[in-house]
């Protein structure tokens, strides 16, 4: 939920002309007739309040782009992993003790791509420009689904400046993720993928790209991570568990990866707000991972089979004494439940706004990332049982998940 968004924190609150975010747009080279602009949609209705509106920010200058993420759910399997301690990072310093970004970015460049794309319509033809990460020696590459496109063609730059054709091995536009193959690519350098969960608000971060399609070595910058968790909506759908940061986010960059203070892929850099200062949004690289396993298994543009509970949680020690106080809540740990999805599997089962989710199924639920991480381990269809505290007691619902991208 955004900082000053109408919710249990703000429930008079109300957001006028915030700006929207955007997908950043390369155009190396303009098209014969511009394409048409993206509009700011209209906002979304359901659950306990309104929500603001917003657009996505990629770096493809097609007339066509990818639907964006639809809301992302909870769900835990009993033998799902629960972090309890930030894993160890060991930053990359120099002799004095500041960070090295120079030894960095030479750890993490020879994993980062540029990619450019081309679609001929009616209108002409359309160019646009995106990066993306190394995942495999021969060739596999993620990036924004909506840095592919409709599916025009796709070309990559590898980091010795060679240009390779690409083809798509598998997208979810409700991610916004998209997986693809480098022909006649071998011996590349894949990127250390690290843990977003174990980011702290304050940790240093680098962001690196193709900016601006301006060829030759990538950008680079450097920034904070400002903000985890963030959610951002857009025509009906919604990517959630952003990682907030600001370091400069540049048209081109989309695709392209946030690393760590160890040189670690811990977000890949997704959307800007065009008219802010410094807010730029990276996909977590904790909610990636399970979908990108689905991705190389070539799942084509079908949006993996992922369960939907259909709420939007916030962890509990990061409540307000109002809410506190609101809800009766005492506890230290939990996922709040701040919006629940009308029609969804949470709705039909019973969670209703406040509730504290405790457990799922056998495993404990410290925190709202644990919970909205785990959700693909489950399958759409699967009962599960959530274990919530509701006015100081105690309470397990058995609940049906549903489909992501169906809302129910």
């Amino acid at each position: 939920m955004e900082a000053n968004e109408p919710g249990p924190d703000h429930p008079e609150t109300a957001v006028v002309d915030a700006p929207a975010p955007v997908w950043p747009t390369a155009t190396p080279t303009p098209p014969p007739t511009p394409p048409p602009p993206v509009a700011d949609p209209a906002p979304t209705t359901g659950g306990s309040s309104p929500r603001r509106t917003t657009v996505f920010t990629a770096v493809v200058s097609a007339a066509v782009a990818a639907a964006v993420a639809s809301t992302l759910t909870v769900a835990l399997r009993d033998d799902a992993p629960v972090t309890q301690a930030r894993a160890a990072v060991t930053p990359i310093t120099t002799s004095k003790g500041g960070l090295d970004i120079q030894a960095i970015l030479a750890k993490v460049q020879p994993s980062v791509v540029a990619i450019e794309t081309s679609q001929t319509t009616s209108q002409g033809v359309f160019q646009g420009a995106g990066s993306g990460i190394i995942l495999s020696s021969d060739g596999l590459v993620l990036t924004n689904a909506h840095v592919v496109g409709s599916l025009g063609r796709l070309s990559v730059v590898l980091p010795d400046g060679t240009k390779h054709e690409a083809t798509l091995v598998g997208a979810s536009p409700d991610d916004d993720l998209a997986v693809i193959k480098v022909s006649g690519a071998k011996d590349l350098v894949a990127a250390e993928l690290g843990s977003s969960t174990d980011l702290r608000v304050g940790d240093e971060v680098i962001a690196i790209g193709n900016a601006l399609n301006l060829g030759g070595e990538p950008t680079v910058t450097r920034g904070i991570v400002s903000a985890k968790d963030r959610d951002l909506d857009a025509q009906g759908v919604q990517l959630q568990g952003l990682i907030q940061t600001d370091a400069a986010i540049n048209p081109g960059n989309s695709g392209g990866p946030l690393v760590n203070a160890a040189g670690q892929v811990v977000g890949m850099n997704t959307a800007i707000v065009a008219d802010a200062q410094n807010l730029g949004f990276s996909i977590a690289i904790d909610h990636a991972k399970p979908i990108i396993k689905e991705l190389q298994a070539g799942r084509g543009t079908v949006t993996p089979d992922q369960a939907f509970l259909g709420v939007s949680t916030t962890d509990v020690d990061e409540l307000s004494e109002v809410v506190r106080e609101r809800f009766g809540i005492d506890r230290t740990s939990g996922a709040f439940v701040s919006e629940i999805v009308p029609g969804s599997a949470a709705d039909k089962g019973g969670v209703v706004v406040g509730d504290v989710i405790i457990k799922i199924d056998r495993v404990a639920v410290r925190t709202a990332t644990q919970v909205r991480t785990a959700v693909t381990d489950h399958k759409a269809g699967d009962q599960v049982s959530i274990t919530v505290v509701r006015e100081g007691s105690e309470r397990t619902l058995k609940v049906t998940l549903g489909r992501r991208g169906t809302g129910s």
